[in-house]
């Protein structure tokens, strides 16, 4: 049985911590590499060119925006300052159309959450951003849905998954829930070592709670 893929798209100067926590769990489990992972992460950009990140690596894309297959899992718009150029992002949007469309997975992280609200895809859905100034910003009258603005880190509502840009382990929860990739307690687990640290981890899971007592 083929294995589904999970689409990143990154456009150029593109936010490579943003990626990490989600493409990492798809192929680690906790024992180490998946042997049998149920997804496969794949990039998709522009053209079949390095694409560049704001830290300077270089990622070599799978697929380009015309050639990205149509029989995927998800599709996730990973942020970073290409979204700022509208002749660029532009060209995402028959993929994001698509995705919706289809009701498929769709993750939006930072400038790509502003960008989804430019395109009118947060309308109807609860959904949270770079805050609701810069969505409202970014779109214009565009935006209708203001009252569907959650402070928070992210956000999930149907198959769209949205998150400000410093909540990419949140973002990352969200969508393994979604794709069920793990049980829930797994993805929980996964969620509270990074969020926590391995330290205070062991400290909470070693310290007796209130009445819990040892005769």
């Amino acid at each position: 049985m083929k294995k589904k893929e999970i689409l990143y798209v990154l456009l150029d100067k593109y936010a490579a911590h943003e990626m990490v926590f989600l493409s990492q769990a798809i192929n680690d489990g906790e024992m180490g590499p998946r042997e049998c992972p149920k997804y496969i992460n794949k990039v998709v950009a522009q053209s079949m060119e390095p694409v560049t990140s704001i830290s300077g690596t270089r990622t070599l894309p799978d697929y380009t925006f015309e050639t990205a297959p149509k029989d995927y899992a998800a599709i996730v718009l990973i942020g970073g300052h290409g979204w700022r150029n509208e002749v660029l992002a532009d060209q995402v949007l028959p993929l994001a159309k698509d995705a919706i469309c289809r009701g498929r997975i769709v993750g939006a992280i930072c400038n790509a959450a502003s960008w989804m609200a430019k395109q009118g895809f947060l309308n109807n859905i609860k959904h949270t951003g770079n805050g609701i100034d810069q969505l409202k910003l970014w779109a214009g009258e565009k935006y209708t849905n203001e009252e569907g603005y959650v402070n928070e880190q992210a956000v999930s509502d149907g198959n769209i998954v949205t998150a400000n840009g410093s909540a990419y382990l949140e973002f990352a929860k969200q969508l393994l829930m979604l794709l069920e990739n793990d049980s829930p307690e797994m993805t929980e687990r996964y969620y509270m070592f990074n969020k926590m640290g391995l330290v205070e981890l062991i400290k909470m899971m070693t310290t007796p709670q209130p009445g819990n007592y040892e005769l």
